[in-house]
């Protein structure tokens, strides 16, 4: 029987309310998670802002007009994030899903939330203060693709950024930075206790792997990212097979795989070893925990008592 299994909330509950937004991540609190999962890039004034793509997505944002009359930027979406100020990307509505596809799964399962506006990490950390949400470790993944460096900001000042704006709220020692990059990882290393590896088919180069090869560990992706410093390697869930998570246990790396949405999924990466799952339906993954009498992590209210 397993003890401890981990609830991570991706980019907030991404199948339930707008990725990486106030409120989507407040309504992944209110349902209930271990670990609240977002993403975060750098504008061009040096803020740190939520957003999954180094190029602003017509996924997930809509212009609603310029930041200043005559902007010779606008239209802002399909601009570099770090090539926009905070001010422009303010002005992006990111609270309506506009799929591309006919098969956007999400479009048809997440409530949008109109005029809901970019956050800054600052107003994240602001928030999960607000909701006294303490115990909700936070997540958060470092944006950067060594192989474009015109759009990605430099890897130091990024983390270094981050480690502030968190070590500032008093939240570094209940966060995790995540990263593909895994610069990230080797800069993170003194600065912050938990560092997760992710890594997916695309990024198993020396690219992505901050130099390293991957043929100089006989293949194996836990060798690799312990060697890096991590703390937990966090793959897609198509790279799970018994040999990953046999070398991870031999290197004491926790495995939390993702982004895993189907129940019955879950449940065999569980019974595989996994010490967490991040989810994009935080809601399904609790039936499937109360259903395993797995301990379920508790719902934040979403507003503090006020007392009398």
């Amino acid at each position: 029987m397993h003890g401890y299994v981990e609830l991570h909330g991706h980019r907030g509950a991404r199948g339930l309310r707008p990725e990486n937004t106030l409120p989507g991540l407040a309504f992944a609190l209110e349902v209930g998670v271990d670990a609240l999962e977002f993403d975060v890039a750098m504008s061009a004034d040096g803020h740190v802002v939520l957003t999954h793509d180094l190029l602003v997505s017509p996924v997930t944002s809509a212009d609603t007009g310029m930041a200043t009359p005559g902007d010779e930027m606008f239209p802002y979406v399909g601009k570099p994030v770090m090539s926009l100020t905070l001010a422009q990307l303010r002005t992006l509505d990111v609270g309506v899903r506009l799929p591309q596809r006919p098969d956007d799964r999400f479009a048809l399962t997440q409530v949008p939330l109109p005029d809901t506006r970019m956050p800054t990490l600052g107003a994240v950390l602001g928030l999960i203060g607000a909701l006294g949400a303490d115990g909700v470790r936070l997540h958060v993944e470092l944006k950067s693709d060594p192989t474009r460096p015109g759009l990605s900001a430099d890897p130091r000042r990024f983390t270094e950024l981050v480690v502030g704006e968190l070590d500032r709220h008093d939240r570094l020692s209940r966060s995790a930075l995540l990263s593909f990059d895994w610069r990230v990882l080797e800069i993170a290393r003194p600065l912050v206790q938990r560092r997760y590896a992710l890594i997916e088919r695309d990024t198993m180069t020396p690219d992505w792997m901050n130099g390293l090869r991957l043929e100089d560990f006989d293949g194996d992706l836990a060798a690799a990212a312990h060697a890096m410093g991590a703390t937990t390697l966090s793959p897609d869930r198509e790279l799970v097979d018994p040999a990953l998570m046999e070398a991870a246990s031999r290197r004491g790396l926790p495995v939390v795989p993702w982004t895993v949405n189907d129940e019955e999924e879950a449940a065999r990466l569980i019974d595989a070893g996994a010490a967490g799952i991040v989810t994009d339906y935080p809601d399904r993954m609790r039936r499937l925990w109360k259903s395993r009498g797995l301990p379920l992590p508790e719902p934040v209210s979403p507003l503090r008592p006020v007392n009398a």
